[in-house]
C-alpha cells in the first residue's frame, strides 16, 4: 500500500489525534529509517527517545523473538523470571530497592502519584496529598498525569482537573518553598523538561530541594521517562546531577520500543503498597521485561553508554558551534543525546525542510528543535545534521536579511 493511500485511510479510520509528518515509515536499521517508498532518513527523533538501541538491534530482536516463543503473557498472580530479573537488575544499578512494572510513563507516573499519596496517607494522616509539579513540565495524558503537567495546552477541554495538584516555576526553589504547606505529600519534577522545551534542572536547585524534602518528610519524585536509559549519558541522569530521588518512573527507552513502564522507590516508601493496593494487567509481562533487560545488558556491559556520553558532547559542541555562527540560533540547552536548539524561526518548518532532506528531527514547541537520535547514533551522522541545520539556518537568516531591505 503505497503512501498516500495510507494516509487516506488513516484519515477514514483513525481518531485525528496527531499531525503526522507526510512519510510513512516501513522499517529501520541501526540509526536509519525507511519509508514505503525506499527513501532512507537518518533518525534523530528515534521514537522520541524511545529506541536507545536504533532499530534492528540483533540482541534486542533475538531477545523478543526467544520470549514470543516461550510465553508473552501470564497474569502478575503467578511469578515470571523475566519480570523478577529485571526488577533486581534496576535495583542493582540504582538508589532504588522496589520495582512497580506497567505499560507507559503515564501509567508509571500515575503509580508514583498513587504511592506518594498512599504513603502520605499513612504517615500523616488523610490531608497530606497534594503534590507540587512545575510549570512548562509533562507527565502524561491520563486525567490524573495531563492534571500533573503544568501546562495549559495539555489541559484544556477536559475539565474539571483532578484535585491536588498545583504548580511552581522550574528551577526557582524559593518560589517552591512559599507553596509547600501541610497537605503536600511530594514534589515531582522532570530532570529536564524535554517537551516544555529541553530546560535542564539546575544542580544547586536540585541539592536544596532534596535537603527540603528530607527535612519535611516530602517525597522527591523524578520523572526519568524521557531522561533514563542512557540518554544523558549515564543510565539515569540523576546520576550526574548527584541527587537521589524517592521515587523514579521510567518507560520510553527501557525496553527499546515495547512498551513498559516503571515505578521505583526505596524501601520505606514502597512498602506503603501492599497486596491490592495498585496493579496492572500487562504490567511486567514476560515479552516486555525479556526486551528491557537485553537493552539494558547491552548499555550496562557494553561501550554504549560511553559511546552516547561522547556523542552527546559532540552533537552539543556542534550545535553550540551552529549558534556561534548564526543569529536566529538563540540558545542550545541539554545533557548528553537530549538537546534543544531554540531559533528565531518556525520550528515545523524546519522540521519539513530536513524530512525532505532525509533527516527527521523534531519540534519539542514552536521555536525548540529537540534532538533525541538513538545512542548509537555516528558521528558521521551526526556531522550530516550539523551540515543540514547549516545550509537551513543559513537559508532562514538570509531570508531574514532581504526582507528587512
Amino acid at each position: 500500500m503505497p503512501t498516500e493511500e495510507l494516509k487516506d485511510d488513516a484519515a477514514t479510520y483513525l481518531m485525528q489525534t496527531y499531525s503526522r509528518q507526510p512519510i510513512s515509515i516501513a522499517r529501520g536499521r541501526g540509526a536509519k529509517v525507511y519509508d514505503l517508498e525506499g527513501r532512507e532518513y537518518i533518525d534523530f527523533v528515534g521514537g522520541i527517545a524511545v529506541n536507545v538501541l536504533g532499530h534492528g538491534h540483533p540482541d534486542l530482536v533475538q531477545a523478543i523473538q526467544r520470549q514470543a516463543a516461550q510465553l508473552i503473557h501470564t497474569s502478575n498472580l503467578y511469578y515470571t523470571e523475566p519480570q523478577v530479573r529485571l526488577a533486581r537488575l534496576l535495583v542493582d544499578h540504582s538508589f532504588a530497592d522496589r520495582v512497580f512494572f506497567c505499560n507507559s510513563g503515564a501509567e508509571a507516573n500515575e503509580a508514583a502519584i498513587k504511592l506518594a499519596r498512599r504513603y502520605g496517607h499513612e504517615r500523616h494522616g488523610a490531608n497530606r496529598f497534594e503534590v507540587i509539579t512545575m510549570k512548562n513540565s509533562f507527565h502524561g495524558r491520563t486525567l490524573g498525569m495531563l492534571t500533573a503537567t503544568g501546562q495549559d495546552k495539555v489541559q484544556k477541554g477536559f475539565e474539571p482537573l483532578m484535585p491536588g495538584f498545583t504548580y511552581a516555576p522550574f528551577n526557582d526553589f524559593s518560589a517552591l518553598e512559599a507553596m509547600v504547606n501541610d497537605q503536600t505529600a511530594a514534589i515531582m519534577l522532570e530532570p529536564i523538561q524535554a517537551e516544555g522545551g529541553v530546560y535542564v534542572a539546575d544542580r544547586d536547585y536540585l541539592r536544596r530541594l532534596r535537603e527540603f524534602c528530607t527535612q519535611k518528610d516530602i517525597l522527591l519524585i523524578f520523572d526519568e521517562i524521557q531522561t533514563g536509559i542512557g540518554r544523558t549519558g549515564t543510565f539515569f541522569a540523576y546520576e550526574q546531577l548527584g541527587v537521589k530521588p524517592d521515587i523514579m518512573t521510567l518507560a520510553k527507552g527501557l525496553a527499546g520500543g515495547v512498551p513498559i513502564g516503571a515505578c521505583l522507590a526505596t524501601e520505606s516508601v514502597a512498602s506503603a503498597f501492599t497486596p491490592g493496593a495498585h496493579a496492572s494487567t500487562f504490567g511486567g509481562n514476560p515479552l516486555a521485561c525479556a526486551a528491557a533487560l537485553a537493552v539494558c545488558r547491552v548499555l550496562l556491559e557494553g561501550r554504549v553508554l560511553d559511546h552516547a556520553k561522547r556523542m552527546g558532547e559532540y552533537l552539543a559542541k556542534g550545535l553550540t558551534d551552529c549558534k556561534d555562527r548564526y543569529r536566529i540560533v538563540t540558545d542550545i540547552r541539554g545533557l548528553g543525546l537530549l538537546q534543544g536548539m531554540e531559533v528565531d524561526a518556525d520550528a515545523k518548518t524546519l522540521v519539513a525542510d530536513a524530512l525532505a532532506r532525509g533527516i527527521l528531527i523534531n519540534a519539542a514547541t514552536e521555536r525548540v528543535l529537540r534532538f533525541v537520535p538513538p545512542l548509537i547514533i555516528s558521528q558521521q551522522e551526526i556531522d550530516k545534521l550539523l551540515e543540514l541545520l547549516s545550509t537551513l539556518l543559513n537559508q532562514r537568516q538570509t531570508a531574514g536579511k532581504d526582507s528587512h531591505h
